[in-house]
């Protein structure tokens, strides 16, 4: 049976985000393909000094570095994170070629997790983002909002997050986007509450979702939804605030899981560019995108398989329990071309 990494694993009080790029050279290449089989055991190793306190971490695979390290098969559809510019707002497309998300209830773990994993890795990678978050409250961001609350839940998670038979050579992946934002928090606290609540779509306090009556259609939950054939596609977010209260730095990280990037980019543009065009999330205004990558994240059972001698064959289990939705022809009328996740045609 081939085994997920945890993507879903719960929401934990503290998280790092560790995105390197792969030196140039062969021997730096064999590195990383060695780590690969080694990670579980360095997870183990920590995960073992506390074993209440949850530790996970997910290792990602950016385009380019997929083509150096494994070559084909690839899967379907990863591909670099594809930059947006409509007036003043960017989404920004920055460099990255592997991700560690990791995770735990404790700062602590979390660190000496990422230390291992850089001590392993040396020489062949440099860093180039890495952010500590933490829990804000009552799972608030530090514009004061509860952030994550359409987070699908139980076999959801799988429906949303996991790849099925529609990319048959990568069963049991799932495609991460990261987008690192930063926060003017001084024009944000200058709004009203009712002000900030428009943009957001919710009641600050109470987190209830505006009446529909009321909410603007630029609203940030409301662009954010995505629907087709009157299906809504979910991601999986585990965002988490972050910052540097001396150097007045104050942001969001973003992570959004799901099966296919598609739905997660639709989310980007919609909050960009504006769903009409122009209609635009008014959180940008306050907001602003710093990174942004696609990381492919195969399963552990992928991982595990690699050697350090030559690129890893993708790993089918033909008796995988994960939900099927086999693949369709291509969208020739511009819809989002997601389709059902759960055995439908993916392309109606």
């Amino acid at each position: 049976m081939v085994v997920a990494q945890p993507v879903s694993a719960p929401l934990t009080r503290a998280a790092i985000f560790l995105v390197v790029t792969i030196n140039p050279g062969s021997d730096n290449q064999a590195a990383v393909r060695s780590f690969c089989a080694d990670l579980p055991g360095l997870i183990r190793a920590v995960d073992f000094r506390d074993l209440e306190a949850r530790l996970s971490c997910v290792m990602g695979i950016g385009s380019d570095a997929w083509d150096k390290l494994f070559g084909d098969p690839r899967p379907a559809e990863l591909h670099p994170f594809r930059e947006i510019r409509a007036g003043p707002r960017h989404a920004v497309s920055t460099p990255g070629d592997l991700l560690f998300h990791i995770r735990a209830k404790r700062m602590d773990l979390c660190f000496e997790m990422a230390t291992q994993i850089m001590a392993r890795l040396g020489a062949a990678v440099s860093t180039v983002d890495e952010v500590h978050g933490f829990r804000y409250f009552d799972d608030r961001d530090l514009l004061g909002f509860v952030d994550g609350t359409e987070n699908p839940r139980g076999e959801a998670v799988i429906d949303a997050a996991i790849i099925g038979e529609e990319d048959a050579a990568f069963v049991g992946g799932s495609y991460v986007i990261v987008q690192k934002y930063l926060h003017d928090l001084d024009g944000w606290n200058a709004l009203s509450t009712e002000a900030q609540e428009r943009i957001i779509g919710r009641a600050k306090l109470s987190d209830v979702e505006l009446d529909d009556a009321i909410k603007p259609t630029s609203a940030h939950n409301a662009l954010t939804t995505i629907t087709e054939n009157g299906k809504e596609f979910q991601i999986v977010r585990d965002n988490m605030p972050f910052g540097r209260a001396g150097s007045g730095e104050f942001g969001t990280y973003f992570i959004g899981y799901c099966r296919t990037p598609r739905v997660t980019e639709q989310m980007i543009e919609n909050m960009f560019v504006g769903r009409p065009p122009g209609n635009y999330d008014r959180l940008l205004d306050f907001s602003r995108a710093v990174t942004g990558t696609l990381f492919f994240v195969p399963s552990a059972t992928f991982l595990e398989s690699v050697n350090d001698d030559a690129p890893a064959a993708a790993i089918r289990d033909p008796e995988s329990t994960l939900e099927p939705a086999p693949p369709g022809p291509g969208a020739p009328d511009g819809s989002l071309a997601v389709g059902s996740l759960k055995g439908e045609n993916r392309h109606e």
